[in-house]
């Protein structure tokens, strides 16, 4: 039998620390459902001493997650585990992962400590990790700018300690496939109890080898994988998870292990997390980007349609692309609306947020003729926007845009409970909107990008519009779906709004 390769996800934890992506605990759980329904080893819920929200997100997605293993990021301090173990104790297997730099540079210019201080501290930590579960994971942060002898010790050290997962980070993307793998098959040898724990890795893709160094560390011995959907995360993003199942998964002529995911589950995943951060999925993207299956050229269609393998090397609904295409439409009754939205990992705790998302599915099906998942997805998370204490709300909007005159818009929000109006001209419809809004709020925030992407085909499609505002160098992202994409923009403006004006205070993991 083939050695199984574990799949550890950190959307909801690296992946959240993109500029702008970060998520609300509902959507924290719409994500990890969608995790479990994809059959992920392990899912690290967030960084708990962060921040409150940060706490009850990682308590409720270990509260309701029981198919995969709940993981908590803390720093090698008792604070952080102590932490991350009270928001862990509802799960039904739980991991602390706990980290500590040690890399030169790290440990002189971050931590300012001597080698010797950060291995009692990494020692420590494992233990007192331990007294709260027996699935502890340990990190060596920018392991792959350390000193081999020095990782050998630390290493050797923490298993004795009690960690049974030792993962490997390329925290900065430095490392080149071969280094990489040399590097793990090296760890692996030298370190004389690496029998007696799991060896991960974590690659970041700054360089673009994220995917090449993390399966050259499986090549080498590493059992389990850190990565991220669509390669979400800080800087250039992490290892893609779909790339990484499918290109093990495609080529067991090479590697000596397999996951054990549903990866029919793969495309539906991805377009949840691109719709919730708002990131969109490039259409060249492997597995999952629109084009990911596509043929364009005349000599790859003529062989496609003569015999399939000739230019595809897997089969486009094993990753989920044409499956879970049952479409909806406006004769459509609410059990048939429930259904589907139960299949895709949406259930509503309450009965109201379900009869507002049914009423606005009704809306929908009057101006689109069928209605497809990516369309549920987006009304979803626009119903969930809806019900959550927003302190901007759109009342209603009127836009005038003629050949030959100045764009013009009429917006009225509601700030607080109180309505307020507000005319603008601007150089375009978009523009004349998010004019008259600012001049009702004021938030002073600059406007970093605007982006539009169709939800589905054709000309009756929602526009998914993303937003991204700064403001003294806290960025957000705004979404915001509708068939009409001038409303879909003020959605998006207006929910970025409300991120921005809300406090935050958020402590970084990588900070000590």
């Amino acid at each position: 039998m083939k050695d199984k390769l574990i799949i550890f996800d950190t959307t909801l934890r690296d992946g959240e620390q993109s500029p702008g992506a970060s998520m609300t605990k509902d959507e924290k759980l719409r994500i990890a459902k969608a995790l479990e329904k994809m059959r992920v080893d392990v899912i690290e819920a967030g960084f708990p001493i962060a921040s409150p929200d940060d706490f009850e997100a990682v308590k409720l997605v270990a509260r309701l997650i029981r198919g995969s293993t709940v993981c908590a990021l803390a720093r090698a301090l008792d604070k952080d585990i102590d932490t991350a173990a009270e928001a862990l104790k509802p799960a039904a297997s739980a991991r602390i992962h706990t980290f500590i730099a040690t890399s030169p540079i790290h440990m002189r210019e971050k931590l300012h400590m001597q080698p010797e201080q950060v291995l009692a501290q990494a020692v420590h930590a494992v233990k007192r990790a331990r007294k709260y579960t027996d699935n502890v994971e340990f990190s060596p942060e920018d392991a792959g700018r350390s000193e081999i002898e020095f990782l050998c010790r630390v290493l050797e050290a923490v298993i004795d300690a009690g960690a049974t997962t030792v993962n490997i980070p390329d925290t900065v993307g430095y490392n080149l496939p071969h280094q990489f793998g040399e590097l793990i098959r090296q760890l692996i040898e030298r370190v004389p109890n690496s029998d007696k724990a799991v060896f991960s890795v974590h690659c970041h893709n700054d360089l673009g080898l994220a995917v090449g160094n993390s399966l050259s560390a499986v090549l080498n011995g590493a059992r389990q994988v850190e990565c991220t959907i669509n390669g979400l995360g800080e800087r250039a993003g992490n290892a893609a998870l779909e790339e990484i199942v499918m290109t093990v998964r495609t080529r067991q002529d090479v590697f000596p292990c397999d996951t054990t995911l549903d990866t029919t589950q793969i495309v539906n995943c991805s377009k949840l997390v691109s719709s919730i951060t708002g990131f969109p999925v490039q259409p060249n993207k492997a597995i999952v980007g629109a084009n990911a299956f596509a043929h364009e050229a005349g000599i790859h269609q003529d062989g496609v349609l003569k015999s399939r393998e000739t230019y595809e090397i897997m089969r486009a609904q094993d990753v989920g692309w044409h499956a879970n295409r049952m479409v909806l439409g406006k004769h459509s009754g609410r059990n048939a609306f429930r259904a589907r939205l139960i299949e895709l990992g949406v259930v509503f705790d309450r009965e109201e947020d379900l009869n507002a998302a049914f009423n606005r599915f009704k809306e929908l099906a009057d101006k689109k003729h069928e209605i497809y998942d990516e369309d549920l997805q987006a009304l979803v998370s626009d119903t969930i926007q809806e019900s959550a204490k927003e302190r901007i709300k759109l009342v209603s909007m009127k836009v005038c845009c003629e050949t030959g005159e100045i764009p013009n818009a009429m917006v009225t929000l509601s700030v607080d409970g109180e309505e307020r109006q507000s005319h603008s001209p601007g150089g375009g419809p978009v523009d004349a909107t998010f004019k008259a809004i600012e001049s009702i709020v004021h938030s002073g925030s600059d406007l970093q990008l605007y982006s539009v992407n169709n939800i589905t085909t054709g000309t009756d499609s929602q526009g998914e519009v993303t937003v991204r505002i700064d403001k003294g160098g806290r960025i957000v992202n705004g979404l915001g779906a509708d068939t009409d994409i001038v409303i879909a923009s003020a959605k998006a403006y207006i929910n970025a709004l409300n991120k921005i004006l809300e406090p935050e205070e958020r402590a970084h993991p990588q900070q000590i």
